[in-house]
């Protein structure tokens, strides 16, 4: 039985260029990683779950509050590496990025120790052009980019 995620990728015009809201995710292995260490964000929903809702729940989540309203345009799926299958809606908004509350996950850390820690999903979020956000975002979730790119602009 595959994975499957959903995620909402809130995109704003700034000065002429498109940025779009990433979150850094959060935990140890990300903690010193930047490139490709960024994530729309989103999170796993069951077959019965409607993919967009998911994406809105995850985004409130995640980020600590909901979702500015508004038109959702679906961007498609990609498999990540992992196997996991990841659908994508747009929405054009604006967001505060320096006030986030993320849920967290528990694992055991250090490896080994039989310590469980707590630590945020996304401990940071912040807007990117679309050439940075490349640059950030994990590389499966790039065509995403691409797409509302393409959506927006026609080309």
């Amino acid at each position: 039985m595959s994975t499957t995620s959903a995620g909402l990728l809130l995109h704003r015009l700034s000065g002429g260029s498109i940025e779009v809201l990433l979150g850094h995710m959060g935990g140890p292995f990300w903690a010193r990683k930047d490139a490709h260490a960024w994530s729309v964000p989103k999170g796993l929903h069951t077959a019965d779950e409607e993919p967009l809702a998911a994406a809105e729940r995850e985004f409130a989540e995640e980020l600590g509050s909901p979702a500015p309203s508004g038109p959702t345009v679906p961007l498609g799926s990609v498999r990540q590496s992992g196997g996991k299958t990841v659908t994508v809606f747009a929405r054009e908004g604006d967001f505060d990025a320096t006030s986030i509350s993320s849920n967290e996950f528990e694992i055991e850390w250090p490896r080994g120790s039989g310590r469980m820690q707590s630590f945020p999903e996304i401990d940071r979020a912040g807007w990117f052009d679309l050439e940075t956000a490349a640059e950030k975002l994990v590389k499966a979730q790039a065509p995403f980019l691409d797409r509302l790119r393409e959506h927006l602009t026609g080309s």
